[in-house]
Formats: C-alpha cells, structure tokens, sequence
C-alpha cells in the first residue's frame, strides 16, 4: 500500500509526537547511530581520489532516496503509520518556524557552546546523546543562520531556476559540474565564503552545528531537510520524463571519473541497489 509523506507543518501534535518517539526508540536501541555511522562513512568528497556515492556525484539523488526509505521502514518497524516529513524551507524559513517547537526538533544552540537546549534531542533531557561524530562533542548544536557569518535559507526563486535544468547532471560529474539538475540542487558553487553553498548545501550551513558535514545525521532534521530534497527530485523527474539518470554508461579507463562514480546500473553500496533502481518511488511513497 502506498503511503505518503506530509509537509511538516501539515503535522497534527499527535503525528509529531508519534514522529519524535519513533526516533528516540531507534536512538535508544542503537539503530540511528548506524545511520550516522553510514552517512559518514559514505561521506566522500571529490578531492579524495575514492568511489563517491552520497555526495559529490550522480548518485546523491538516488543514494539519499535510498537511505531515507531505508531510515523510514526502520520508524515503521516501530510504528507502521509514519513516514518521515518534508521541511520547505523556502515557507519555513525562519528560527520561529513551527519545526523548532520544542514538541517537535527543539530550536537553536544556546550562544556560548552552540548547543540545543530544548525539545525532545536535548542532551540535557538524556535521550540524545551524539556518540559518532566529527569532534569529541556529545550533544546537539545549531546556529540557524550562523550570525557571525550571516547566511539565509534559499529563495523559491533560487530553487525555481535549478527546477528550470533540464539535464540530469553533466561531466565531469561531481562538485565543479557548471550545470545539471543533479550538481546545482546539491548546491556546489563557485566563489568564496557562503557564496560557495546554494540550495541543499546552503541548508545545511544555515542549520549549523551538527548538520555541518559528514556526521550531519546527528541531527534529526536531516531527514525532513532531505525528504524535501527527495520531493524536488521526484518533481522535477515529471516535469523531464526523458531526461533520464546520467551517466548511463561508466566513465572509461582514462576519464579521471573512472571509477569514482556510479553509472545508472551500477551498485551503490551499502545495499547493492543501482540508481536505475531508485528511479521509481511511486509504488512506495508519494508526497502530499
């Protein structure tokens, strides 16, 4: 049966709540920290030299799609009524927005140690406590948009006119691709300072704290922000029906890219699925 996934500020109290305890028991058993633990060791820049999968590459679209159905059928184990929720950031674009209740993902870091003293992932309420990360920390921090450097959430013109790509993705297929739907929704740019993170690059770094970098599962709203990410996608895939995944073929010995990157029926691990797989979510899922 197909469910469907809901914009967060759609949510009842009793969904949230519902929401929430489902991941504080996947917290509790030591379920989440394997998320962590994937999304950081798939964590791979293209400077590394290595096979790419979850960022940097073609596959972040297929690969996250992957993981979030994977993070959801783990809160369906424990409730067979969830799904994991979208956050609109270019609507809920401020510190006041209804996700930062404190019934909901707790609001910002406090301003000395930036961490998150409220809601239900507040290490001082002792059910949240980060035990795989890029530092020695153990709690949550934020800094919605990092004061000492000011940043702002994207625009719905600015996700307009990624939406207007008609292109998957284009060589040389990671971070310093100049077009693509794929390279300019993941938000690499050029420049320098903030200039550098667009669309799903710049909500991370709003965010701040812990959602900055590999270990940015730590923080729960990773998978409202990346469900939303999931939506653009699967919008954009019925707007360009023919513009299938790229690239369809590997890149061949010689091309720098050779085997850095996954062509569409190519294995992405940790599940051995290939982005040709993960194509079609409409037998599973679908967004209201």
């Amino acid at each position: 049966m197909v469910y469907s996934r809901k914009n967060q500020r759609d949510l009842t109290s009793a969904e949230r709540k519902k929401f929430v305890s489902a991941v504080l028991e996947l917290k509790r058993d030591g379920t989440y920290d394997e998320f962590v633990r994937t999304h950081i060791d798939y964590y791979v820049s293209d400077g590394e030299g290595r096979l790419r999968l979850a960022h940097m590459a073609p596959s972040f679209l297929p690969w996250h799609r992957k993981f979030l159905l994977e993070f959801e059928r783990a809160l369906r184990r424990v409730d067979p009524t969830l799904s994991v929720p979208y956050w609109d950031w270019t609507r809920d674009n401020t510190p006041a927005a209804s996700l930062w209740s404190d019934d909901f993902m707790g609001g910002n870091g406090r301003g000395d140690d930036l961490q998150v003293m409220t809601g239900p992932f507040a290490y001082a309420g002792g059910r949240w406590t980060v035990n795989y990360g890029m530092t020695e920390g153990r709690f949550l921090t934020r800094e919605f948009g990092r004061p000492r450097d000011p940043i702002t959430l994207p625009t719905k013109a600015q996700l307009d006119e990624v939406m207007r790509e008609t292109v998957y993705d284009v060589a040389p297929w990671n971070s310093t691709s100049t077009s693509g739907f794929r390279n300019r929704l993941e938000g690499w740019a050029p420049g320098r300072g903030n200039e550098r993170f667009r669309i799903h690059n710049r909500v991370h770094r709003w965010v701040g704290g812990l959602m900055l970098g590999g270990a940015s599962v730590n923080d729960p709203v990773f998978w409202l922000h990346h469900s939303f990410v999931d939506l653009l996608w699967s919008r954009w895939q019925r707007r360009n029906p023919r513009a299938g995944y790229l690239p369809a073929q590997p890149p061949q010995l010689g091309d720098p890219q050779h085997g850095r990157i996954a062509a569409r029926d190519e294995r992405m691990g940790p599940w051995g699925v290939t982005p040709a797989q993960m194509l079609d979510h409409s037998a599973i899922y679908r967004y209201v």
